[in-house]
């Protein structure tokens, strides 16, 4: 779940149910019943059929919290992180972080950092699409240190320097969903 539109679908799913919620939150659900097998099997198929997946994989779930909190982080929030990603990360989700950037390159096959550029990088195309920042005031809203830092990762993430960017007709983005997969535009993307 990475949405507001995603909470309220799961919550309307546990209320046909019958379940009582006490939290729904990015990737976390607590319910106040002690679900029965049954109930569990009729729970994963109803989230299933919105589109959910019910996790039960404790690394599988850590996976899933990391990833939505870099979405969060950059796609849903205007807080400004003063310290390091790795620190904050770790805060807010309560493990070491060389444990969680371990597992994270194994299971997923990409480190941390290169799925916080990716979605940063689409982040960054969105913005510059909307038109109503200066690449200056993107690169601050992003915690860049320098208009030149974002240019050089967005270039070689996309191949394109921003301003390039911003001057081509078909502005094409990647869905939250497959960032992190690929680079976001690809061959074709540039020579329409």
């Amino acid at each position: 779940m990475v949405s507001n539109r995603c909470k309220m679908a799961v919550k309307e799913e546990l209320k046909k149910l019958g379940l009582h919620f006490i939290v729904v939150d990015l990737g976390e659900v607590e319910i106040m019943e002690n679900l029965s097998y049954d109930q569990r099997e009729r729970v994963k198929i109803a989230l299933f059929n919105a589109g959910f997946e019910l996790m039960d994989d404790k690394r599988a779930v850590l996976i899933e919290r990391i990833k939505n909190t870099i979405i969060q982080m950059v796609h849903h929030s205007d807080e400004l992180i003063k310290t390091n990603f790795s620190v904050f990360l770790s805060e807010k989700l309560n493990y070491d972080y060389t444990y969680m950037a371990n597992l994270f390159s194994e299971v997923q096959g990409t480190t941390i950092e290169q799925f916080i550029i990716s979605h940063k990088v689409e982040r960054i195309k969105e913005l510059i699409i909307y038109g109503e920042e200066t690449i200056t005031e993107i690169a601050w809203r992003m915690n860049y240190s320098s208009v030149a830092h974002l240019s050089n990762q967005f270039k070689k993430a996309t191949g394109l320097s921003p301003s390039h960017f911003k001057q081509l007709k078909d502005k094409r983005r990647s869905p939250i969903e497959s960032i992190g997969n690929s680079t976001g535009l690809n061959f074709n993307d540039v020579i329409k």
